[in-house]
């Protein structure tokens, strides 16, 4: 595989928003993922503000690698479905106006049964979400972890019209005690963006935890290889809620030594 395409999660910064750019520039990364819910207001950004924003990523050169937008709910949830599923399409049409195809987000937990109720709502909306990314030129990237990677891309084959890529994030899959290899190889042909966060089996709590690139059980040159057999080229997102800036280096070259 080439050269990686490392982006900083910017959220987990803790810095305002001009400091953060300036730091992940620092690092020597060229792209930054950003979060609609932190650190970046869309509702401040007219076209004045995405120029003057584009300008400052533009002074740094940065990209954009990915918009990130968690909804409190999943798409499973039938409650204020219809308003969840139009302030996702706001965040995609401004994904693309950012400059990126990919907007970050858990479907929500898939159903085991494909006669559970909230199954066929999550069918629904991969179809609508997947026909408007379509349309705008910015798809959603559900993000694993939830459920297993073979039951993730069951649902979103059963999609004709539209397409629903997919955010791999290795760290949760192992955290939710999916197996990891199956998991990646049933999703790799629509991975869209990678969160690169590793995880490890804390043994003593009967759980998984999040833990620094390199220190977990994540087999990254495997996961890079049945990538590299599909052509990705998108970015590999560093950086989890809890990162230190010297955590975000020692990422940043961990992914470099691959």
């Amino acid at each position: 595989m080439a050269e990686l395409n490392i982006a900083v999660r910017i959220d987990s910064l803790g810095l305002p928003m001009p400091r953060a750019l300036e730091m992940a520039s620092r690092l020597g990364v060229r792209a930054v993922e950003l979060n609609a819910r932190s650190g970046i207001d869309p509702s401040s950004l007219s076209d004045t503000g995405l120029r003057s924003f584009r300008k400052m990523l533009n002074d740094l050169n940065l990209k954009v690698s990915a918009l990130r937008f968690p909804t409190r709910r999943g798409y499973d949830h039938l409650q204020d479905l219809d308003r969840r599923v139009e302030a996702t399409k706001k965040m995609m049409l401004l994904a693309y106006k950012l400059g990126t195809t990919v907007l970050v987000n858990s479907l929500g937990r898939v159903p085991e049964s494909d006669e559970d109720q909230r199954y066929e709502t999550l069918k629904s909306v991969v179809d609508d979400l997947g026909r408007y990314g379509a349309r705008v030129g910015a798809f959603l990237a559900a993000e694993t972890g939830t459920e297993s990677g073979e039951r993730l891309n069951a649902l979103l084959d059963t999609s004709e019209d539209g397409f629903v890529g997919v955010a791999l994030n290795p760290g949760q899959l192992v955290i939710n005690q999916f197996a990891l290899e199956e998991s990646i190889k049933a999703v790799a042909s629509r991975v869209q963006y990678v969160v690169a966060i590793d995880g490890v089996l804390d043994l003593s709590v009967g759980r998984g935890v999040a833990v620094p690139l390199g220190q977990g059980i994540v087999d990254f040159p495997m996961m890079l290889g049945e990538l590299e057999e599909h052509q990705y080229q998108g970015a590999f997102a560093v950086g989890r809620a809890e990162s230190s800036a010297e955590e975000l280096r020692d990422g940043v070259d961990y992914l470099r030594s691959l």
